[in-house]
């Protein structure tokens, strides 16, 4: 899973500043902090000022859901579910292994994350539609900077720790950012 927080920026930041209706400058600084508090708040979310996959799933961000090893949440009980392993909201080793046979089984490279492309082939995710898919592809303006502060790390109800690298756009709008490759 990918989380936008302080001190990162680029394109998945400019998608959630325009969801919050703040100005999108893709710098996740304190204004947006505070309006994804407020956000959280009013929509029963857990108020940490941390955006992942179950706050993106709320606010209509389909786009922005990448569930990898560390994920925790609804949207992993949602996964694990349409994979048929026990769903206890945990992604670890047992979903990874689910996750990448279910990838190769249905033509998709096998990375373990589950994106939007991987998600859209699944039952139970009809809101991954192709629309959303093309959305979370790379390609839609220049390539992100790279973050800058801290890589996303352990937050309560997201977890995950990612290399801030930079990467050439390729499949998916987040590798611009932490140099994943979700589909």
């Amino acid at each position: 899973m990918s989380i936008l927080k302080r001190g990162l920026s680029g394109d998945p930041v400019k998608v959630l500043q325009g969801k919050l209706g703040v100005t999108a400058d893709g710098i996740f600084g304190p204004g947006t902090e505070t309006a994804l508090k407020d956000y959280q708040k009013q929509h029963g979310l857990m108020v940490d000022g941390v955006a992942g996959p179950d706050t993106f799933v709320q606010m209509g961000l389909y786009e922005l859901v990448l569930l990898a090893p560390g994920t925790v949440g609804e949207s992993v009980k949602k996964l694990q579910t349409a994979l048929g392993v026990a769903a206890d909201g945990r992604f670890g080793p047992a979903t990874q292994r689910a996750l990448r046979d279910f990838q190769s089984k249905n033509g998709l490279d096998g990375d373990g994350l589950a994106g939007p492309a991987t998600l859209a082939k699944m039952s139970g995710f009809k809101e991954m539609t192709a629309e959303v898919v093309k959305k979370s592809e790379a390609g839609q303006g220049p390539a992100a900077a790279p973050p800058t502060g801290a890589a996303p790390g352990a937050a309560p109800g997201t977890t995950h720790t990612a290399d801030a690298a930079p990467a050439a756009p390729s499949k998916s709008i987040w590798e611009r950012l932490f140099g994943h490759k979700s589909t």
